[in-house]
């Protein structure tokens, strides 16, 4: 395994509040949101100033873009979920839904999946249609992972599960205790048969798909809790974020660290990291924080 080598390319300002969420538009191009209620575009071939898409009365803690349908789904919290075409900044609908947070959203063709603070799950389809609703549990759902095939859904809670439903019908297939608390974040790997688990806890775990979800991999991954994971574009690696202010680099076959990025060594971030999001455009890694900046890391595994 080549050295990783680690050197921040931009610091993005103009939120006015923490950031809680990334998402990616196309190879240079992604959306930020977070406590502001603004959800901003920035072009990395010119990063330093971003564009307003729209505000919203809430705070913003789940984006998710369809390429298929050209348009940008963004969480209010308290209020539903907005369907926004980017290039003409216009919103073309909207749902309410829940009085609760939206924690995440997830896209396939179908469908819109939507995890909230009440332990509901919407499944909504793109004419805005509640289609169905699954109540999974008594508090929060925090993290929802599509199956590569699309017909599986991986749900985390803070009550400490993954639930694992039929992503048409919504009926559990099967739910297990994974962590000691809440259950922040869950990513299908894109190369092997497995589920990967972030939580409150500080730790990832790895789950074998084809033995029945059985626990293969468990990892002191931070001092603190890790609030998300994502996947380099090359699918060699992955990054993890935590409230220990630090972002993580591993190895995706080996789960061995690879680099720590921090304050300290290359003037991340100063507070809670919450959300990246690892671009193709020069292999950059972005990431936002609770400090209300977006950080663009250059990961170098060349040499």
């Amino acid at each position: 395994m080549s050295a990783i080598q680690v050197k921040k390319q931009h610091t993005l300002t103009g939120h006015k509040d923490s950031l809680y969420t990334l998402c990616r538009w196309n190879e240079t191009t992604f959306f930020s949101a977070g406590g502001d209620g603004m959800v901003v575009s920035w072009d990395l071939t010119n990063p330093e100033t971003g564009q307003m898409i729209v505000k919203v009365p809430n705070s913003v803690y789940a984006l998710a873009y369809s390429e298929e349908h050209e348009l940008l789904v963004v969480g209010q919290n308290f209020s539903g979920i907005h369907l926004i075409h980017v290039e003409s900044k216009k919103e073309v609908g909207s749902l309410k839904l829940t009085g609760a947070s939206i924690f995440d959203i997830q896209v396939t063709s179908d469908f819109i999946y939507v995890a909230t603070g009440s332990g509901h799950l919407y499944q909504v389809n793109w004419d805005l249609q509640l289609v169905n609703t699954a109540k999974l549990s008594e508090v929060n759902l925090r993290t929802i992972a599509v199956a590569p095939k699309a017909t599986e859904l991986a749900v985390g809670a803070s009550d400490h599960y993954i639930r694992i439903l039929d992503a048409k019908t919504l009926t559990v297939k099967k739910e297990y205790k994974a962590h000691e608390i809440s259950v922040f974040g869950l990513r299908y790997h894109p190369q092997m048969p497995v589920l990967m688990s972030v939580s409150r806890d500080a730790r990832f775990k790895v789950w074998d798909i084809d033995n029945d979800y059985a626990l293969v991999e468990e990892v002191v991954g931070h001092m603190y809790a890790i609030n998300h994971l994502d996947f380099s574009p090359d699918e060699q690696y992955f990054a993890t974020c935590s409230m220990d202010k630090s972002v993580k680099v591993w190895d995706a076959q080996e789960f061995r660290l690879l680099k720590v990025i921090d304050k300290a060594r290359h003037a991340g971030h100063a507070t809670s990291v919450n959300k990246l999001l690892w671009m193709d455009y020069h292999n950059w890694l972005v990431s936002c924080s609770d400090d209300r900046t977006i950080s663009v890391w250059e990961i170098d595994h060349s040499n």
